[in-house]
């Protein structure tokens, strides 16, 4: 008899901050919160992380994390130059 897995998912709630920057800089964002996903009775967890969509590039952030990735985890910058980072790559709307 072969039973079935069960994943558990926990919708995780975005750091205040990132939104604060991203209207300091005075983008439009689109926010897609990321998750936890486990699967019952083991200890694997995946932890999934938020996705901030500005002008068609995705940034990925983790909670209490001080860095962003951009479109993948091998570019990383400091949440706090996130700001610059918009700037640099016209992605702000003036």
């Amino acid at each position: 008899m072969v039973k079935e897995m069960q994943i558990i998912m926990q919708k995780l709630e975005f750091e205040e901050r990132l939104e604060f920057i991203c209207e300091f800089s005075k983008v439009t964002p689109t926010f897609i919160n990321g998750s936890i996903r486990k699967i019952g009775k083991t200890n694997l967890t995946y932890i999934e992380p938020h996705r901030v969509i500005i002008k068609n590039i995705t940034f990925l952030v983790f909670n209490y994390s001080h860095g962003v990735y951009i479109s993948n985890l091998t570019k990383n910058i400091k949440l706090l130059e996130l700001e610059e980072y918009l700037k640099i790559y016209e992605l702000v709307n003036i």
